[in-house]
């Protein structure tokens, strides 16, 4: 498999971990789960990443996970592996072990101890020595890890770190971000990197209008997500926010804290993408009044999507 580049672009899905009622690792709904993701379209898969549920997965379940996933793909798409850890040791570890396996590439998050612009450079220039040749993807999610990284601290990162091929931009909406670091590549300030953005594709339209080259996140339809970046790369912006506009009010509700991911895995086993909608405990469980919100949006976006023949 062909490792991640600068020049990635399209939709690297979030992919969510199955698991069986009980709470084990469900393998057969791996396979139709990235059988599911392949055929909707997605230029690549990303593993074990928060919404994925890696925490709760020991460290051989997380390389099962991995070796599954790649193990079904057989090479036809790459896959990054999050690996994000307290420590260097188990980041390299895991990384080295996933790479092994044929992953194109890694992404790492800041732990919430970074609290300095200097702090931030310096962690991420550890990575990249720690990773060695790997390609990682740097993930800015303050609203997880609390750290807020600046652009002009990308900037420097991109510039000084060379294995940071990617940013997964994931800043609330933070569009100015993607503006300020589009801004310094057209310069000749910085190294231009891939900028894949994530926030349940909640401001994608205006993310790719301001020069994302598409997502990274997860989204119980991963339809749209491709239709949006597909649009966008075919000049048609409005045909973009035509097919956002069809699914957001089911995209927002799927970013409520605590049952976000419960409501996304019930309507992937709904559509036979999984077969339990079981989330790893602690987790949490939609109520009866859950669902029935939930089956309302779905039967209002089937409506909106014939509308507009999508």
């Amino acid at each position: 498999m062909a490792r991640l580049t600068e020049d990635a672009k399209g939709v690297y899905v979030i992919a969510v971990t199955p698991f069986t009622d009980d709470g084990a690792l469900d393998l057969a709904s791996i396979d139709s789960m990235v059988d599911f993701y392949e055929g909707a379209g997605v230029t690549g898969l990303t593993v074990l990443g928060q919404l994925g549920e890696a925490p709760k997965l020991t460290a051989e379940e997380s390389r099962t996970v991995v070796e599954r996933v790649l193990k079904r793909l057989d090479g036809r798409l790459p896959v990054v592996v999050g690996v994000s850890a307290p420590g260097l040791a188990p980041m390299s570890e895991l990384a080295e072990a996933v790479m092994g396996e044929g992953a194109a590439g890694v992404m790492v998050a800041p732990p919430w101890t970074v609290k300095t612009d200097d702090q931030a450079f310096a962690f991420y220039q550890s990575v990249g020595e720690a990773l060695g040749d790997t390609p990682f993807v740097l993930q800015d999610y303050p609203l997880t890890t609390n750290v807020t990284i600046a652009p002009k601290v990308i900037e420097r990162i991109v510039n000084e770190v060379p294995n940071c091929v990617m940013l997964k931009h994931e800043d609330w909406p933070g569009l100015s971000k993607i503006s300020a670091l589009r801004a310094a590549s057209d310069k000749g300030a910085m190294r231009r990197i891939s900028i894949l953005c994530g926030n349940g594709g909640l401001f994608l339209p205006e993310e790719m209008g301001r020069g994302a080259d598409g997502a990274m996140t997860g989204f119980c339809y991963p339809e749209m997500m491709v239709g949006v970046v597909e649009a966008y790369a075919a000049g048609n912006p409005d045909r973009a926010h035509a097919i956002f506009d069809a699914y957001l009010p089911l995209a927002r509700y799927e970013q409520q804290q605590g049952i976000g991911l419960a409501s996304r895995k019930y309507v992937l086993a709904k559509r036979g993408v999984i077969k339990s909608a079981t989330l790893r405990k602690p987790g949490a469980k939609l109520s009866a009044l859950d669902i029935a919100d939930v089956e309302r949006l779905l039967a209002r976006q089937a409506i909106r999507l014939k509308e507009i023949g999508a």
